[in-house]
């Protein structure tokens, strides 16, 4: 897959049903809110992701290599019945708060990333081929990362990516990807 390369830089996460909607409704929506806004905002919660600490300063870490980053995901099983309430503000900082476009609905989630370009795309992911690249868990294997109730990780190809898969690699099936935009992630309100 041309965009998993060594080096690169990927925001993985695991998706499904969300503030009591299906996958297929939600990529239909954030598609079109995409088409009139120019991007749209991928709600999520957890603090494995937060804006200001792990995916901010990931996001720098990748322009500043040249890099764009890119939102690998992997689909779920899930019963996430939130209440569906569309957030009206969001902020970069936790401070200084502007209004949602109204193109734009974020449900059930406390932070969201910025998206544009979001594809269906199928691909295997070798977890044991990614670092965490942010954090007190830098440098850890993807594949011992991402266990349990860790569903997102800020993640960077290793140099063994480019190798073919092995049958004990730690694979995942992306189905879907986005390339994340400026402001990469924000809180939601």
């Amino acid at each position: 897959m041309s965009l998993i390369k060594p080096n690169q830089g990927i925001l993985f996460m695991k998706v499904g049903v969300h503030a009591n909607e299906d996958l297929k409704s939600i990529i239909e929506r954030k598609t079109r809110e995409i088409e009139q806004a120019g991007f749209a905002l991928w709600g999520y919660g957890g603090g494995t992701c937060h804006p200001a600490t792990m995916v901010q300063p990931f996001a720098k870490q990748q322009l500043a290599k040249g890099q764009k980053i890119f939102l690998c995901m992997q689909e779920m099983v899930s019963k996430h019945f939130a209440e569906p309430l569309r957030a009206e503000k969001y902020s970069v900082d936790g401070a200084n708060w502007q209004d949602i476009p109204k193109q734009i609905n974020v449900l059930g989630s406390r932070y969201a990333l910025a998206i544009k370009d979001l594809r269906e795309e199928q691909f295997t992911l070798p977890l044991n081929k990614t670092n965490v690249a942010v954090g007190l868990s830098q440098g850890r294997i993807g594949s011992r990362y991402i266990a349990g109730r860790v569903d997102k990780a800020c993640l960077e190809c290793s140099d063994l990516v480019e190798h073919p898969i092995e049958p004990s690699d730690a694979v995942v099936q992306i189905s879907l990807v986005a390339e994340l935009c400026d402001p990469y992630a924000v809180f939601l309100k």
